[in-house]
């Protein structure tokens, strides 16, 4: 379900790597979460982000939430179809639906980042504290 080759973060944010690029999107969970997203708010191209640091928002039916950076870097692109159709990331939020493209300042930091089967455990053991 989660992409192998992406790491997560626990405010669920995803990143996927290719040539010192990281391309960073919410996860499946997250948009679930959220319901139907009808607004997104992203950075400029040329922002610097460190990690952790929240970048924009996603606004949907039921709230706004932040969205955070996996790592530190320098936005190289944003997704601006979603300003027309942010529901793309109901849709595809692995995917067509990705935010921001970053150019990575410290790969070091993707070792701080959960892959797909760490993240897998840790929105279970999420949904078992909420079913409780």
């Amino acid at each position: 379900m989660y992409p192998s080759n992406y790491r997560y973060t626990k405010e669920h944010e995803w990143i996927r790597i290719e040539n010192g690029i990281g391309t960073v999107g919410i996860t499946d969970y997250a948009q679930h979460e959220l319901g139907d997203v009808v607004f997104v708010e992203l950075p400029k191209a040329g922002a610097k982000l460190s990690a952790g640091q929240s970048f924009g928002t996603v606004e949907s039916v039921k709230a706004v939430s932040e969205i955070y950076s996996p790592v530190s870097g320098e936005v190289l692109e944003t997704n601006t179809s979603l300003a027309n159709e942010p529901e793309k990331i109901n849709k595809d939020p692995h995917g067509a639906a990705w935010l921001i493209k970053l150019k990575i300042a410290n790969a070091a930091e993707l070792n701080t980042l959960m892959d797909a089967a760490a993240y897998q455990t840790y929105i279970s053991e999420k949904q078992k504290e909420a079913a409780h």
